[in-house]
């Protein structure tokens, strides 16, 4: 028998909790439930409990949860249902994040694209709002090492919470990993990730 899946990501509280109560009262035996935040985990957890149910949380990743209710045959008497009761603020996205793919701005000379690249960054910490992260990749790593001339803007960004990741399979290829002086060193996960999870992408190629 093939399980019933109930997606349930992005929904505002208290939509998942709606719906696994929706599933209930239609006679499924046994259901799994997926959230993308803590809030609504512990709403659906907290609801199932509440109604004489088992649920358990069988999967548990970043941002993601697998929540497998199974209905008890003679439940306990079951609390009041309000549906207030389950009210909660769904995380927004992570804000802007800047992405630097090359060592250039624009294209044409790449002595000029390189001078531009560097006055862009320094020019970040003027404008609103800051970016949350700045994300470095393929020939961009080299704005983190001793040669940049951004090296000072992008520690003043740093300062003021912006996160510098840089690559480090670029790096790596670069032969540049015990030369950088700013930020962290990073992998494609946590670049992806930090892509998927912003509200707002900008880059200046």
């Amino acid at each position: 028998m093939t399980q019933q899946i109930l997606d349930c990501c992005g929904l505002a509280c208290p939509q998942p909790v709606l719906r696994a109560k929706e599933t209930l009262e239609q006679g499924v035996a046994q259901f799994d439930m997926v959230v993308d935040n803590e809030a609504s985990k512990n709403n659906i957890l907290r609801f199932a409990g509440s109604q004489g149910h088992h649920a358990q949380v069988i999967n548990a990743q970043k941002d993601r949860f697998t929540i497998r209710i199974q209905a008890t045959a003679t439940p306990r008497t079951a609390k009041p249902f309000t549906s207030d009761t389950y009210q909660c603020d769904i995380p927004g996205k992570s804000g802007m994040i800047c992405v630097i793919s090359a060592d250039a701005m624009g294209r044409g000379d790449n002595e000029l694209g390189w001078a531009l690249l560097q006055t862009y960054i320094q020019t970040i910490k003027d404008v609103a709002p800051l970016p949350e992260k700045i994300l470095l990749y393929n020939s961009g790593v080299k704005l983190v090492t001793a040669s940049s001339g951004a090296l000072t803007a992008l520690e003043e960004l740093q300062a003021k919470g912006v996160e510098i990741l840089a690559c480090g399979t670029c790096l790596d290829f670069f032969k540049l990993k015990s030369a950088i002086k700013v930020g962290r060193i990073s992998n494609m996960y946590d670049i992806m990730q930090a892509m998927a999870d912003a509200d707002k992408i900008v880059s200046p190629l």
